[in-house]
């Protein structure tokens, strides 16, 4: 068997995973983008579809004022007994709280708060008892990952909270998972931080409150001695096993622009690594404990069931299922029709601001594509700008305005670094639209308008400003529309990207 990593392209980090009813179930972390928690289906581990979002209702979460690369950060998705949960981080409230389904595709319940401070929280379901662990201090002040037991059915501690791990000493211990497997509880952490020097480590106890030991050829899951090789950052794991018995990771990592220039700004994305148990009863992962693009897996399969699936190919068109609006939308103000027309009317808040603006987009898959969209200018009021957008977060976009004149309609490339929008050149189009393109590549953005038959370049920068070392997120970019209003509506057709 031969697949190519990342498994899931662009912005969806922090990967979690479980199996339940023929089918692997993974989700990723959010963000300020709504709705929350993106949920992805898979037979096979390899091919992944999105099928929705566990968080889609204001009462399950108010991200109003969310701080960019705040908000719902490092999810655990588990299932048992019938029932899918998921516990997560709120950063902006520093609270911890679980949902739960027992339809997958269905709706999520409110939130179960959990009274206990960290962040990256995870659950093990373990018999009769449930554990909850996070990293952050226990009942006694004492940091690393804490763990104790909760009743599931309201979120109630029921034990002391016990610091059970303080990793290998690298910083930032993050991302616990503990699995009951044979004779040991084994314990899964990230250190190093979600940059290039991420790692994963892997502990293992007789008992849940330990004493647990470190693996002998810790990390389990390094890219940190892989200079030059454009994927970095591997780590924050999961680990699940399919119907054969064969066990698999899920892990974060990110792919540079290029070989020697690390810069990355399509997100932390989603990586699929082979387990390989030994004789000592630990594992080891992946390419002697790396990530790489190709893997080519040797008599092994990566299944959970046998019944045949049909996989959609990539949806370019606008997809409600994988569509993100930025904190808090008002769906009012967005008219999404079958015929491919958006309806956008604005708020008053602007793409520049941590307010509700009124934005629709998906996540950039690929360093390479292009994104075009038609405005409807012929009853576009002069108060409104309206466009598109490459956008990484409030203060770091790079976008095409359109605004009204008593001349025409006005094409704007306009970059925005660091909270200071920059307008490079212009056009005034007439007619009854206003033609919008971004093309993308791995090393630059090209923005262009449309004037008559001829496509005229208004903007071009280089993509490391949208990147995650120069912006310091932990998003990464997604192309959308937007609207600055907040009285009048703005119209598109034909947006798509490819």
């Amino acid at each position: 068997m031969k697949y190519i990593n990342p498994v899931i392209k662009g912005f969806y980090p922090d990967p979690s995973v479980c199996a339940a009813n023929g089918y692997f179930y993974l989700v990723c972390s959010s963000f300020q983008y709504f709705p929350a928690l993106p949920l992805f289906r898979s037979r096979d581990m390899i091919r992944w579809e999105q099928i929705g979002h566990c968080i889609t209702r204001k009462s399950q979460l108010d991200l109003n004022g969310c701080r960019a690369s705040g908000g719902i950060f490092a999810p655990t998705i588990r299932y048992n007994n019938g029932r899918f949960y998921v516990v997560v981080t709120n950063t902006d409230e520093d609270s911890n709280f679980y949902i739960y389904t027992d339809d997958i595709e269905g709706e999520w319940s409110d939130p179960v708060n959990v009274n206990r401070g960290g962040i990256d929280p995870s659950l093990l379901f373990d018999g009769d008892k449930t554990y909850f662990m996070s990293n952050g201090e226990d009942d006694f002040g004492e940091s690393g990952v804490s763990l104790c037991e909760i009743d599931i059915e309201t979120g109630k501690i029921l034990s002391p909270c016990k610091c059970i791990c303080k990793g290998t000493g690298g910083r930032f211990i993050e991302a616990p998972h503990l699995y009951h497997i044979g004779d040991y509880y084994y314990l899964l952490v990230a250190e190093g931080g979600t940059e290039y020097g991420h790692t994963e480590c892997l502990f293992r106890s007789r008992e849940p409150f330990g004493e647990y030991e470190s693996c002998p050829h810790n990390p389990v899951l390094t890219n940190r001695g892989l200079g030059g090789y454009p994927i970095q950052g591997a780590g924050h794991a999961d680990i699940v096993c399919d119907k054969s018995g064969q066990w698999w990771m899920v892990n974060l990592a990110f792919r540079q622009i290029s070989r020697w220039r690390q810069f990355h700004h399509l997100g932390r994305e989603v990586f699929l690594e082979p387990v390989y148990w030994q004789d000592d009863d630990w594992f080891k992962v992946g390419a002697d404990g790396t990530s790489r693009i190709e893997f080519k897996v040797n008599d092994m399969t990566c299944t959970y069931s046998d019944a045949p699936e049909e996989y959609p190919g990539e949806k370019w068109k606008l997809d409600p299922k994988t569509a993100c609006y930025i904190r808090c939308p008002n769906y009012d103000n967005y008219r999404i029709g079958e015929d491919g027309t958006i309806g956008l009317k604005g708020t008053g808040d602007k793409l520049n601001s941590n307010g509700n603006v009124t934005f629709i987009g998906d996540r950039q898959h690929e360093f390479d594509c292009t994104a075009r969209v038609n405005v409807c200018t012929e009853n576009l009021k002069p108060s409104v700008k309206c466009g598109l957008t490459a956008y990484m977060d409030e203060n770091n976009h790079f976008d095409l305005a359109v605004s009204k004149s008593d001349s025409g309609a006005v094409i704007s490339g306009v970059i925005n670094i660091g909270g200071i929008p920059v307008k490079m050149n212009e056009i005034t189009v007439s007619g009854k639209k206003a033609e919008l393109m971004i093309k993308a590549e791995a090393q630059i953005y090209k923005l262009y308008g449309k004037d008559g038959e001829q496509w005229r370049q208004l903007a071009a920068m280089e993509s490391k400003y949208l990147s995650s070392e120069v912006c310091e997120g932990f998003t990464g970019v997604i192309i959308g529309i937007f609207c600055e209003d907040d009285s009048e509506n703005a119209d598109f057709v034909s947006f798509i990207m490819e």
